[in-house]
């Protein structure tokens, strides 16, 4: 069986290629999975760079899908040909938030899902989204699941708010599909007018680019009728978030989801109360929030938007191209 490992210290150039064994039949509770697609996300490229360290050998790439393989004794919730799509926390399958690390995340604290074959319990997968392919099926696991979760689960959003959402990636392309599908307008930042535009004609109700309006924040703002916006998925962090806070409305609900400008930083305390916004930090999702939202992109048609495939053995090129900023959407690994 093939597969990816990440040598010490990590690195792009510490990915390898190897063989690995076959994992064998599942036992009771498992199944059986030949997987066939992944997606690339910000986490998984600080795992893979080294920046956020794993341990030595391990197989990268929180997302994964595939096709059933096998079934363990006393699996109901699948049928042997089944696509399924994995957990990113594969031990949190319902209620409140239960977990804040990655020591059971796949492709940090464990195995993911950068190779051919796995034997996992079947509590760590949902079904796919009928008619869909494995590396459109993988884009749900992480980014996916994350938008759904800002948007509907914690923020409630309903038809006719406005939400604003930060920068092209995974996320919030992912989070634009979700805000137009369930009726609300969108503002969305970029420093290329190129995907503005590639934002517009997926339905985005406002653009701005960041680097020609220094004060996008306001901008923003004043199109929300200058009262700001419902809802701000927030995927900069300290660089952005001030910006954020500027946009949205009293009252509103900004979604802290990423850090792609820093760990750390000054958070404008009196312009958050004055707000009285609430600011909520959360990490994807649980496995029956990734059901209810497989079953809302069955029922509204969404398909996720993939700027590019890789093969998996080309895993290290397409970090490389994740790293380069162009991508617009999800960036897909399959096999």
């Amino acid at each position: 069986m093939k597969a990816v490992i990440l040598r010490s210290p990590g690195g792009l150039d510490r990915l390898e290629w190897v063989e690995r064994p076959d994992p064998g039949q599942p036992g009771p509770g498992k199944i059986r999975v030949a997987l066939h697609g992944s997606s690339l996300n910000f986490h998984d490229y600080m795992v893979a760079s080294g920046k956020s360290p794993a341990a030595d050998g391990r197989v990268p790439m929180a997302d994964g899908a595939g096709t059933v393989e096998a079934l363990g004794a006393g699996v109901t919730d699948f049928a042997v040909g089944d696509m399924v799509v994995s957990c990113f926390f594969p031990d949190w399958q319902d209620g409140g938030p239960t977990v804040g690390d990655f020591s059971r995340t796949p492709g940090d604290g464990i195995d993911g899902f950068a190779q051919e074959i796995v034997v996992l319990p079947a509590t760590a997968f949902t079904l796919a989204p009928k008619g869909w392919d494995a590396v459109e099926a993988a884009t749900i696991t992480t980014a996916g699941l994350t938008a759904w979760r800002a948007l509907v689960v914690d923020g409630g959003l309903k038809a006719g708010d406005r939400v604003l959402l930060l920068g092209t990636g995974g996320v919030s392309i992912w989070a634009l599909q979700i805000t137009k599908a369930m009726g609300a307008m969108v503002a969305i930042t970029s420093s290329s007018d190129d995907k503005l535009a590639r934002a517009e004609a997926l339905g985005a109700d406002f653009t701005v680019n960041y680097r020609s309006d220094s004060d996008w924040g306001a901008t923003v703002a004043n199109w929300a009728d200058g009262r700001g916006v419902d809802h701000v998925v927030e995927v900069g962090g300290p660089a952005t978030l001030a910006q954020s806070i500027a946009a949205v409305r009293v009252g509103g609900h900004i979604s802290l989801i990423g850090v792609l400008t820093g760990r750390g930083g000054e958070v404008p305390t009196a312009a958050l109360m004055a707000k009285q916004a609430r600011l909520q930090g959360l990490i994807v999702g649980s496995r029956r929030q990734q059901q209810e939202f497989v079953w809302a992109l069955e029922a509204t048609g969404i398909r996720p938007v993939v700027d590019r495939r890789f093969a998996l053995r080309e895993l290290a090129e397409a970090f490389r191209f994740q790293e380069g900023g162009d991508h617009f959407g999800k960036i897909g690994v399959g096999w």
